[in-house]
């Protein structure tokens, strides 16, 4: 996730994480790939977040969101996975689980490009 730094931060920061499905079994492809990657683009829009990158892989997601310092971390995290597990519960027939476990990471000395070129590669290095 993209989230403030510090408190002192004025805009802005970078941070990336990783949530993981229920039991880390390889669930999220196909059709339930789409539509994460849709309700993520959704409540990011809804809690004026950026959705700078995500990458839906089998068995956890990655997501780099920029935020204003206002919004903690933890809350960008239960914002995301609270969400969007309730709307895709509410609206498809199979179930999305996520595990209570999640990271999250500042980009800090490392800029977004990195983040995003990272999380792009992931796609073809996790298989």
């Amino acid at each position: 996730m993209f989230v403030p730094k510090s408190g002192g931060t004025e805009g802005p920061a970078d941070l990336a994480e990783q949530g993981s499905a229920q039991y880390r079994r390889s669930h999220l492809t196909g059709k339930t790939k789409k539509r994460l990657e849709a309700i993520f683009a959704e409540i990011c829009e809804d809690k004026d977040l950026e959705l700078a990158e995500s990458e839906v892989m089998p068995d956890h997601v990655h997501l780099f969101i920029g935020s204003p310092p206002k919004n903690a971390p933890s809350l960008i995290v239960n914002w995301v996975k609270g969400i969007s597990a309730r709307k895709y519960n509410q609206r498809y027939d199979d179930r999305v689980k996520w595990t209570r476990s999640y990271y999250v990471g500042t980009a800090g000395s490392t800029s977004k490009g990195a983040i995003e070129q990272y999380i792009a590669e992931q796609e073809g290095g996790d298989e």
